[in-house]
């Protein structure tokens, strides 16, 4: 046995409260090298008189890497205390008992010992991961204002271009307002969303507005304060929940606050403000305002100059950000706050953020910008999720770039889902594209087929699904600054055919939801050399089997349930299925 693969981390995403009585326990393996695990486990302050390291409850061995095995079990305790080990059975026969203390040979005389445990003090319902339900049940739609709709042309910017004239350049603006949200929130209802994440909507100079100047105004391009609200109560009223974009990590060179000390330099008010190397800043590069630039006396997002970084452990700049982002809660009933480059800034702010802002609204959204790996802002005080650029790259290295195996894929997948707690997984925001990536219509080459088997598959997994506009309708776009086209709305040039699928599909994901969103996935098949994945996911009995057949041939499965979705499959008179290039299908028990 492979001693050296076997790891739990109590307090962690190896054992954490899932409900308020129930606590949910991990272990890692080496991968085919563990036969079983059992689980010994009691009150710490009955290992004596109830001996209750006799009795051992099996765990199940749930998802896989390439390299290790997961196990889990789910445990109750009237006491709401726990100590526990684990018995470990190897494949080779060998066995082990592994607690607190380490890994030593299992030796039922030796399980008396109450120090060799791992514990579980209490359990803290104050403590516990929470994530908002209705975050969990939400279609998301991800609008870049800028380039939505244009419902008001009375407060278009100067040199505003006719609404989808060209394709777009960095320094474009279309004329897109938050009253062309407001005109199309029943186009959004009929699609069936029911949250919209707006990329920045505060007083900027450029058309994405990640450079803010005015964090308490609305951008006069998008409309004002009072179309916000009426903007909001309306959703509200359809069902739809919002989410604004704060950009704390840095502001616009344009900001008073910025301006103050190209002004005063050393003599600024707000000079330890910004994290500053030497003066005066480099006003020249500021006049000129380059893309990029390096060597600046002062730190930036990347190398951006017109974007200095916010030094948020100062406690004014503490103030003047958590001030904001309550009273964009508190005033307009925002329902969640995206955080940009939320990796960049420290721990501690967002922290307070979070308590800030939960102590207003107790169900609002919190959703960081990171790209990798997250567990550091995951641990129930900072954010209830991340944009899960990390877990959908898997899917799309597989089913579009064609980098990597289906093995890989899913390899991949658990390991990103293992990283954290269940409810984590539950509430996080999956997406294939966004304003900073190509589309996914381009990425697969054009190819609609491709593109409905990747949406699919990502709707089918734990997490909310978000749609960058316009992919409902088929638009294109390679990189940023092309992905950020005009919404197209003549009704002759969308792909009608994709409207309606994408609308299948979320009507799906609700019908599904309690299934989709908590219940466990089996890796059915994985046929890397027939390129043909097979998986189901569970709860309380019902079951959906999902198959996709990525390779040129087609692949026969047993028809034997309802299909409640398919492509490129037929039905054949023997009781089969024949499912096509890019095909797949969706049977329910």
């Amino acid at each position: 046995m492979n001693t050296a693969a076997i790891y739990h981390r109590p307090e962690s995403e190896y054992a954490f409260l899932y409900t308020a009585d129930t606590f949910r326990i991990r272990l890692r393996t080496c991968k085919d090298d563990v036969k079983k695990v059992y689980l010994i486990s009691g009150d710490p302050y009955t290992i004596d008189s109830q001996k209750w390291y006799l009795e051992e409850i099996p765990m199940k061995k749930s998802l896989s890497t390439l390299v290790h095995d997961y196990w889990e079990v789910e445990q109750t305790s009237s006491t709401r205390r726990l100590q526990y080990g684990f018995h470990i059975v190897g494949i080779d026969g060998t066995e082990c008992f592994y607690g607190d203390q380490g890994i030593f040979a299992y030796e039922p005389a030796n399980l008396a010992e109450a120090n060799y445990y791992f514990r579980i003090p209490y359990f803290h319902e104050i403590d516990r991961f929470k994530v908002p339900q209705w975050a969990k049940e939400t279609i998301w739609y991800q609008i870049f204002p800028e380039r939505f709709a244009n419902g008001d042309s009375t407060n278009d910017p100067a040199h505003t271009l006719p609404w989808g004239s060209k394709a777009p350049d960095r320094d474009d603006f279309f004329g897109g307002d938050l009253q062309g949200v407001i005109d199309h929130l029943d186009y959004l209802v009929d699609l069936g969303i029911n949250g919209i994440y707006f990329c920045p909507i505060f007083q900027a100079m450029s058309n994405h507005k990640y450079d803010t100047i005015d964090y308490l105004k609305v951008d006069p391009a998008f409309g004002d304060e009072r179309l916000l609200k009426e903007l909001i109560e309306k959703a509200h009223k359809k069902g739809i929940r919002i989410m604004l974009d704060a950009v704390f990590n840095h502001i616009g060179s344009d900001s008073p606050q910025w301006q103050d000390v190209i002004k005063n330099g050393e003599k600024s008010i707000y000079k330890d403000w910004f994290h500053i190397h030497s003066f005066p800043v480099d006003a020249y590069q500021m006049t000129n305002l380059p893309e990029t630039a390096a060597n600046l006396s002062y730190d930036t997002f990347a190398f951006t100059p017109f974007m200095p970084k916010l030094n948020t452990a100062n406690p004014e700049v503490q103030s003047y950000l958590l001030d904001i982002a309550a009273y964009w809660v508190k005033e307009f009933d925002i329902d969640g706050w995206r955080l940009d480059v939320a990796n960049e800034v420290d721990h501690h702010f967002w922290k307070l953020f979070h308590e800030k802002v939960t102590a207003i609204k107790p169900d609002i959204y919190i959703l960081g910008e990171i790209w990798h790996s997250s567990q550091a802002w995951l641990q129930g005080d900072e954010f209830h999720a991340v944009m899960n650029y990390a877990f959908t790259d898997s899917i799309k290295d597989y089913f579009v770039k064609r980098k990597i195996t289906a093995s890989q894929m899913a390899s991949g997948m658990n390991h990103q889902q293992m990283l954290y707690q269940d409810q984590v997984n539950e509430g996080t925001f999956n997406l294939l594209d966004s304003h900073d990536t190509a589309r996914i219509l381009t990425l697969c080459n054009g190819n609609k087929e491709l593109m409905k088997a990747v949406l699919t598959f990502m709707f089918l997994q734990k997490g909310a699904p978000c749609i960058y506009y316009g992919t409902e309708i088929g638009l294109t776009g390679e990189d940023d600054p092309d992905c950020r086209k005009c919404m197209i709305w003549e009704k002759e040039q969308q792909d009608t055919e994709l409207y309606g699928f994408i609308k299948e599909l979320i009507y799906l994901r609700k019908r599904l939801s309690e299934i989709l969103i908590t219940g466990t996935i089996c890796w059915e098949l994985i046929d890397d050399s027939q390129d043909v994945i097979h998986f189901s996911r569970e709860l309380n009995g019902q079951k959906i089997h999902a198959i996709f057949n990525q390779s040129s041939t087609s692949y026969l499965v047993d028809q034997k349930n309802e299909i409640i979705l398919s492509q490129n499959s037929e039905l054949l008179n023997d009781g089969k299925a024949e499912i096509q290039q890019f095909g797949f299908i969706l049977m329910c028990e």
